[in-house]
């Protein structure tokens, strides 16, 4: 079993990274640096938090053994019985090997390749990759050159920092760096970047997590939520629409002024094939390629326009159909929401769907996830589920926050997270060593994880799943990733006191701990930001229990999601609103559907048989007289059967119907009261869009 585990993580991290990718990504249109870039981000920063596990527990079995090795012999080695294995201390304990051992000399040399790999990329290849991919340049070498200029002051700022460190140092004679200390240096600062962040993403999660889960077993909560999400983004879809409309005007005017022999025609038709189906269409039909451009003296728009124009389309593009597919999927949300609270109060215990499912389910799922088990599911079981999983994780945030504000404490060891580990290093077992020292880095990688995902500023950074994210916000999150797992993982080191510069003992380090080299050489960095900066959690738990950020958010005009407002209550029923005239449009298309079948069925075979019949019975002498016959005396009724015929086909046409406003049509005329439209036609969400949507 030796390097076994390591290999079997490798490769279940790598498949958790793509899946994940796959999620957010899209594999067929974005581009494949975009995916191999990002792939390798969170595939390294995955591998780390399910490594390191093992790495602590391979540091345990060298301290025993490296122990035993020093301890000496009994002075009577020939005493037997009680008196020998009376009180048995640790270095007496027997040193067994951990069925995850990895030999000496592997993980020194994976942790190096790994970290500096992640370096690489957070630092220098992902943000040029960010500006290649934002380019708006025809060609590859624009592109290079584009990216080039817009990271020359990123680069040039790290490159006059470290220079004038470098000479600080040259100058002053009582201080004599060598290159060790100068990367761990380096190190320090990124590790320092790193952890300013990481506070404030863990305050935010160590609270939102177990809250989002006790929130979501209430009645109703999530069908609030969910139509105030509506309201937003139905806004934002209408934004979405508006920006691909004027862009598209102004694609329209490059394609008509600039011809088929124009040297920069090939810029406008690569536009062309960024846009929509449709608007490619409609231009294509507009366009006189017979028209020399040189026949009228018109102003023509130069490359650099065509760039930034070209940038635009590719922008409201990706906007556009991301807002499209998002509202499609909040729809499908919100009316399964409507059926569970519908369905709570049923007393046959089957769940009843308003609309079927328009994929086919798997027999497997339809057998076991039958009505009865999704009615016992949905309406009993997933609250009481949610309200126990918020306990538990409510609790490991305590524990959490207790630590990370005495973690440095080592006599009395107070760190809870320290006193487990060091009881299952008294026992050697390895087993229970790597299943809690997994089990809390991944909730601390959760919290600050998750937190990177739900996050948005803008329309700048925005991971939307179901292959909606575009590929600044893919690198971008790759770069998170990158600057925040080494921090993450020193962070959990010293929680458990694997860490010799926050243990203050003379044992053997970590395989992780050692490529970060000596923190002494910055000891108001080891002595003092590491130690008392995360202490700061504390009072950011406070500030997300409170809601604080939300509040401010508000007051600033953006809408957040909040009991207690009245702007909130008016986008529930704004929201609300949209959805009940989304679920009326789709029933009537139902409806339609249904009567088109019944017609086909009813009619359609009827009038096939009986003229099937007729044809069989008929004598062939009679025929040619019976036809006449029957031409001559049904000649007056043709043509009253036939428009007979025909208003029946248009009536079953299912023709979308007006959806009348709220206005002048409601179920309820009570309802009427309760619109919230302002003048002009917008709705009160149009005011403020984008920034922190669940944050």
């Amino acid at each position: 079993m030796s390097g076994a585990a390591l290999g079997l993580e490798i490769v279940f991290v790598f498949f958790l990274a793509l899946f994940l990718l796959h999620r957010y990504g899209d594999f067929k249109k974005q581009h494949r640096l975009v995916i191999v870039g990002t792939l390798l981000a969170w595939y390294l920063c995955f591998l780390i938090v399910f490594i390191l596990p093992l790495d602590v527990s391979t540091t345990i079995y060298n301290r025993c053994k490296h122990a035993a090795a020093n301890s000496s012999p009994p002075e009577n080695s020939n005493i037997t019985g009680l008196h020998a294995t009376a009180t048995p201390g640790p270095s007496q304990h027997p040193c067994f090997k951990p069925w995850s051992y990895i030999p000496d000399g592997i993980m020194p040399i994976f942790w190096r390749v790994v970290y500096w790999t992640s370096q690489f990329l957070t630092w220098i290849l992902l943000p040029f990759m960010q500006s290649y991919a934002r380019s708006g340049g025809f060609s590859i070498t624009g592109k290079i050159k584009t990216a080039l200029i817009e990271n020359a002051i990123y680069y040039g700022t790290y490159l006059l920092i470290f220079g004038a460190f470098l000479i600080y140092v040259a100058v002053n004679p009582h201080l004599h760096l060598e290159w060790n200390q100068l990367q761990t240096i380096g190190i320090a600062a990124a590790n320092t970047w790193g952890l300013f962040l990481l506070v404030l993403l863990l305050g935010y999660g160590l609270v939102e997590i177990p809250r989002s889960y006790w929130n979501g077993a209430k009645r109703g909560y999530l069908l609030m939520k969910t139509y105030f999400k509506a309201a937003k983004l139905m806004t934002e879809k209408a934004d979405a629409e508006e920006n691909l409309e004027d862009v598209m005007e102004e694609v329209r005017k490059v394609n008509e002024s600039i011809k088929y022999n124009h040297p920069l025609r090939k810029c406008v038709d690569t536009i062309l094939k960024k846009c929509p189906t449709e608007y490619q269409e409609k231009m294509g039909r507009n366009m006189d390629d017979y028209e020399d451009f040189d026949e009228k003296h018109n102003t023509y728009p130069s490359e650099k326009s065509l760039v930034k124009l070209h940038k635009q389309v590719i922008y409201s593009v990706q906007r556009h159909r991301r807002t499209q597919v998002q509202w499609r999927i909040l729809l499908e949300q919100a009316f399964y929401l409507e059926d569970v609270a519908k369905n709570e109060t049923s007393a046959t215990h089957q769940f009843v769907h308003t609309f079927q499912s328009p994929e086919p389910e798997n027999r497997f799922i339809q057998y076991f996830y039958n009505p009865t088990v999704e009615w016992y599911w949905e309406c009993l079981l997933r609250p009481w589920f949610y309200r126990i999983l918020a306990v538990v994780l409510s609790v490991f945030s305590v524990i959490v926050v207790w630590s990370e504000c005495t973690f440095f404490s080592t006599t009395p060891v107070l760190s809870l997270f320290a006193v487990f580990i060091q009881l299952a290093e008294k026992t050697y077992n390895y087993i229970y060593i790597e299943i809690a020292c997994f089990l809390s880095i991944f909730f601390l990688s959760i919290c600050v994880y998750s937190t990177v995902f739900r996050i948005r500023v803008f329309n700048y950074y925005y991971l939307a799943s179901h292959h909606q994210t575009d590929a600044y916000s893919l690198l971008f999150s790759g770069m998170l990733f990158c600057r925040l797992t080494p921090p993450l993982c020193l962070n959990f080191l010293g929680l458990t006191h694997m860490d010799s510069s926050i243990s203050h003992q003379n044992t053997q380090p970590t395989a992780y701990t050692s490529i970060m080299g000596s923190m002494k050489v910055l000891s108001f960095i080891a002595d003092g930001f590491y130690i008392y900066y995360p202490m700061l959690v504390v009072i950011l738990c406070i500030a997300t229990y409170f809601s604080l950020g939300t509040r401010c958010l508000n007051l600033l005009g953006f809408q957040q999601f909040m009991g207690d407002n009245d702007m909130t209550s008016d986008l529930v029923d704004e929201g609300k609103e949209l959805i009940r005239r989304e679920k009326r449009k789709r029933q009537r298309q139902e409806e339609g559907e249904n009567r088109r079948r019944e017609w086909k069925e009813r009619y359609g075979h009827g009038r096939e048989d009986s003229t099937r019949n007729r044809n069989v019975h008929v004598d062939p002498k009679e025929s040619s007289l019976s036809d006449l016959t029957t031409t001559r005396s049904t000649s007056k009724y043709t043509r009253a059967n036939n428009r007979t015929e025909r208003d029946r086909i248009e009536l079953l046409q299912d023709v979308e119907p007006l959806d009348f406003n709220a206005e002048t049509f409601t179920d309820d005329p009570l309802e009427s009261k309760s619109e919230r439209y302002q003048p002009g036609g917008r709705y009160l969400s149009m005011s403020r869009t984008g920034i922190f949507d669940d944050v």
